[in-house]
């Protein structure tokens, strides 16, 4: 029978990260922890998040990655990946454009779960990267106006 993960605290989501290749720093702010991590040069983190009754245990927890934008994003940015994408939520605070991802363990759920939500969380990241570069190359070439293109003289049409 396979066991069944119904909590996930610091120390096991920092074993269960290490054993699927991540290197991971644990981190403490205004007593919030989080376990920081990167998939291919992109950084991202892990937020805790609701407690589960036994202390520094959590009922989920959030994948989170955050850029700092630089300038102005194109319109429609956010609402476009939102809108066709599932499982990932995309959104802009302050100067941080931050995708998020929940993780549910709450009702109980096998190492093969939070396993594919780690794929999926991986995948997503590196289409994150791919969606943003050519979002980005799209809204600059909307934006830079076309060469005047000149109408074939009559004599080229003719011949």
């Amino acid at each position: 029978m396979t066991s069944m993960i119904e909590y996930v605290g610091a120390k096991s989501l920092t074993e269960w990260l290490q054993a699927a290749g991540y290197r991971v720093n644990e981190t403490e702010q205004n007593g919030i922890v989080q376990l920081l991590s990167a998939s291919q040069g992109i950084g991202f983190a892990v937020r805790l998040g609701n407690p589960a009754p036994t202390a520094g245990q959590y009922l989920d927890f959030t994948f989170s990655c955050a850029l700092r934008v630089q300038g102005e994003l194109p319109a429609g940015l956010v609402a476009l990946w939102n809108a066709s994408r599932r499982f990932a939520r995309l959104s802009l605070q302050g100067e941080f454009l931050v995708m998020e991802m929940d993780v549910v363990v709450a009702a109980g759920v096998s190492a093969d779960h939070l396993r594919s939500h780690l794929e999926l969380w991986d995948r997503l990241l590196q289409e994150f990267i791919v969606y943003l570069r050519e979002y980005s190359q799209n809204a600059a070439r909307l934006q830079t106006p076309a060469e005047p293109v000149e109408a074939p003289s009559e004599e080229a049409v003719a011949s």
